[in-house]
């Protein structure tokens, strides 16, 4: 499709709208690299509902961040705020009904923004939704390229600032761990279907530790404590303490890798370029999975409903219930394997001492 000339050297105040989820606001951050390569000195805000506003904390190519409840705002209330900040320019990567009004109303020059349904007349440049064949990223510098604008930077992005760093350090002395001798298993998902099962992550967790001598650090989100507490105690795993976004992140930096659902925490791990093993069900990992780091997706091959993307599963979630832990553990074994831990684990490391040392009594018996 062929860029749209525009005014963009008069471009001086930008906004970038993306309000939810966890996933899909890291997703859209490699948007504002490259906006802030194009404009040094605009600026560059971001709208994000409220509980989603955390994702962009600390984000050096960010002026200001607006966010809003949508329990207790109008679209009205946050469209008078748009309007007073005069905006140049407004770039709705999300296009739902109250993004799109939100856009139409914001007073901005330009506005850009997809072709859905009756939204297409509150943008006057048009991006074509390709959402299901390139992966969200793509789709989200599309819009960038619309305009003309070059994109260099693909890379989500996500900052862990010192004292989560500082928080997480506390958590591994107060439990004997260290940097890379655990792996971190995160037990969240968006919605219940993308979730791997409790009795499935317990029986994984076992044979970490006793196949690989690994401890288990077992992550999790506000409505999944419980059956993350479920799961460390049947399988002896550590139970991370309730964490931010970021205090999560700093566990998982620390450890060697993690095994999650497709999540928000999955993309804050990739962001982080923590080595990942993602579980796939009614998503697809082509448009969803991670993006640059060291990865591997495990799914029920067996299944042709896969990356369904339903949110209620009519046939009983087989892609989750008949998933076995004997799949996801031989994949585990090849990320780790990937990453150039094949001959390190705490296990084959003792076996490689005790071997050394019997090799060692016998030449002492020999001479």
């Amino acid at each position: 499709m062929k860029t749209i000339q525009i005014g963009l050297s008069r471009v001086k105040r930008i906004l970038v709208i993306k309000p939810r989820a966890i996933g899909d606001v890291l997703l859209s951050t490699p948007v504002l690299p490259n906006l802030r390569r194009r404009f040094p000195s605009a600026r560059i805000d971001f709208l994000v509902e409220k509980f989603a506003s955390p994702v962009l904390k600390d984000n050096p190519f960010i002026d200001n961040v607006i966010s809003y409840d949508t329990k207790s705002q109008t679209s009205l209330s946050i469209i008078l705020n748009v309007r007073m900040n005069r905006y140049d320019m407004v770039i709705d990567l999300f296009g739902n009904p109250r993004t799109a009004i939100i856009t139409m109303f914001s007073g901005a020059e330009i506005r850009v923004g997809y072709p859905f349904k009756w939204r297409r007349f509150a943008y006057n440049v048009i991006v074509s939704p390709n959402s299901d064949v390139y992966h969200n990223v793509e789709f989200n510098l599309e819009a960038l390229r619309r305009i003309g604008i070059e994109t260099d930077s693909s890379s989500p992005l996500f900052f862990v600032d010192k004292e989560s760093v500082l928080f997480g350090n506390r958590f591994l002395v107060q439990q004997g761990l260290s940097l890379g001798n655990f792996i971190a298993v995160d037990v969240g998902g968006g919605w219940e279907i993308k979730k791997w099962k409790a009795d499935k992550f317990i029986g994984l967790c076992k044979l970490i530790n006793h196949r690989l001598g690994y401890r288990v650090v077992v992550l999790y989100g506000p409505s999944e404590k419980t059956v993350a507490e479920h799961i460390s105690s049947a399988s002896n795993a550590v139970l991370a303490p309730e964490t931010s976004l970021h205090e999560m992140g700093a566990i998982m930096k620390a450890s060697l890798l993690l095994v999650t659902n497709d999540s928000g925490p999955m993309h804050i791990a990739a962001a982080l370029r923590i080595p990942t093993l993602a579980i796939f069900g009614p998503t697809s990992p082509h448009l969803q999975g991670p993006v640059g780091n060291i990865s591997e997706i495990v799914r029920n091959e067996k299944l042709d409903c896969l990356e369904c993307n339903l949110t209620k599963c009519p046939i009983g979630n087989p892609c989750m219930n008949e998933l076995g832990v004997d799949i996801v553990f031989q994949k585990l074994q090849i990320l780790i394997s990937k990453i150039g831990q094949e001959v390190s684990t705490p296990i084959l490391r003792a076996e490689k001492v005790i071997s050394q040392e019997k090799r060692n009594q016998a030449g002492r018996q020999i001479h």
